[in-house]
């Protein structure tokens, strides 16, 4: 269902709530009005017969019980005596006698009675006190029944009127509210549209421009911040998006174009040493086996590359498992690691207990790439200070340091310093540990100490849950 559909049905569900909640509470104010005056009605007929009355000797209180006599043959009102009962559903209403027995009585001369005797009226009978208002239909007739308790004879009075006018005036407005409602509920449709179609004008301008925008990534275009608060603010956001996704491709497309660009020298020089081992057998075996020594390198850094591109080009993936990570302890295993390819050099370590929440891959990729950065430039017999502290990586080494000018590059990809470019390697070892630093917020910063070498702080973005105790400086073991 569109939205347009929805805000025209949700304006007509809401106009035809309205409309049969007014509707019900005028329907049973009315009824309850009428009745009431009804009521009114019955009070006013039954009030003077319960009066005392002079003639006690036809009622005599003393020598016959309300539950042994007979019918009454008069009924008193204002003092007058009636000749005769009214028929059932006239204007003066309709009296009947309920004694203490359950039996009921038709004054002015008897006959049948025609009101129900309910329970309710017999406890009333005998107790000749209190009152009751109950409705019944008798003889297809829809009357308003009194029962009155008389304190003086001892038995119970009752006296109906009709409800006829009042069910006809209720049929009629029950008539008049359902065209009422059924009216209300198709204008508040229509409106619902014209309002629903009036709202959305702007957003299905947006939507189009959109549209046209996702249309053509290739030429950056944006959208207006115009019009209400709310569209202004999507619009800004839809365009902060459109920013990201430009930036994210451009990156991606920096990204091949400088793989290609890397990847070419060495597919060049594999394929011309593969060429030249075809023809090995010419060769002096001295040259053969260097040259086989030199194709398994270029494998070996070929590999490493294409590796070292794939992790850039997955980048901060939501399909990464994120999980608590002991920092210091993946420190201590990666200088352990590079220990063992470099046993002349000498390694310090200060590291407090420190759990992060990351990638356990991809830390573990840039503290190795980290610490190997250090060992690539650490003169032979020099020492590499690696600290760790408030969760923050801290690696230290005493070569050359950097360049000046290279110090706002040195963590971009396949960036190489002029005197780097002798060294193997392809420039993505920093560029990774940026990657793995800001993932989740962190920063990386690269220095130069005052005394000499190179500094490279990390850190991973999340708070440290840090161990009590001071961190010790100890040697990484021999390998």
């Amino acid at each position: 269902m569109s939205l347009r559909r929805r805000i025209a049905g949700a304006a007509a569900l809401a106009a035809a709530l309205v409309a049969v909640t007014l509707g019900v509470t005028g329907y049973l104010s009315t009824r309850s009005h009428l009745v009431g005056e009804i009521k009114q009605e019955l009070r006013a007929l039954i009030r003077p017969e319960l009066q005392p009355h002079p003639g006690a000797a036809l009622h005599d209180r003393d020598s016959n019980s309300a539950a042994n006599r007979g019918p009454s043959n008069v009924l008193r009102s204002g003092g007058l005596n009636r000749p005769t009962a009214p028929p059932l559903g006239g204007a003066p209403g309709y009296f009947q006698e309920v004694l203490p027995n359950g039996t009921a009585n038709v004054p002015f001369g008897g006959g049948t009675a025609q009101l129900p005797v309910t329970p309710q009226a017999v406890q009333i009978a005998k107790r000749a006190s209190g009152s009751s208002f109950t409705d019944a239909r008798v003889h297809g007739v829809h009357v308003e029944v009194l029962t009155a308790g008389d304190p003086y004879d001892h038995y119970a009075l009752q006296v109906a009127l009709p409800l006829t006018g009042v069910d006809s005036v209720l049929h009629g407005l029950l008539l008049t509210y359902g065209l009422l409602i059924g009216g209300g509920v198709l204008v508040a449709a229509l409106l619902g549209f014209a309002i629903s179609r009036s709202a959305l004008r702007p957003i299905v301008r947006f939507v189009a421009q959109t549209e046209r925008i996702s249309s053509s990534l290739d030429h950056p275009v944006r959208i207006e911040e115009t019009g209400a608060v709310e569209l202004r603010r999507l619009a800004a956001s839809f365009n902060e998006t459109l920013d990201a996704l430009e930036r994210s491709i451009e990156s991606q497309r920096q990204l091949v174009a400088d793989a290609s660009h890397e990847l070419r020298t060495p597919i060049a020089a594999l394929r011309s040493n593969i060429q030249i081992f075809l023809e090995a057998e010419r060769l002096p075996v001295e040259d053969r086996e260097g040259l086989q020594v030199s194709i398994l390198a270029e494998l070996d850094e070929l590999t490493q590359l294409v590796a070292d591109v794939l992790e850039l080009a997955r980048g901060s993936a939501p399909t990464a498992r994120f999980e608590p990570i002991e920092l210091d302890t993946l420190v201590r295993e990666a200088v352990e690691r590079t220990q063992r390819r470099a046993p002349d050099l000498r390694f310090t370590l200060e590291l407090e207990p420190t759990v992060i929440v990351n990638s356990a891959e991809r830390v573990n990729r840039a503290v190795t790439n980290l610490v190997d950065n250090a060992r690539k430039w650490s003169p032979p017999d020099g020492e590499v200070l690696v600290t760790m502290r408030d969760g923050t990586l801290t690696v230290r080494d005493h070569g050359p340091g950097f360049e000046q000018r290279d110090l706002p590059h040195v963590f971009d990809r396949f960036y190489r310093a002029e005197a780097a470019r002798r060294l193997p390697g392809s420039g993505l070892g920093l560029a990774i540990v940026k990657q793995a630093a800001q993932a989740l917020g962190g920063q990386v910063e690269a220095a130069n100490a005052p005394d000499g070498g190179a500094i490279v702080i990390v850190r991973f973005g999340s708070a440290p849950d840090r161990a009590v105790g001071e961190p010790a400086a100890t040697p990484a073991p021999a390998p």
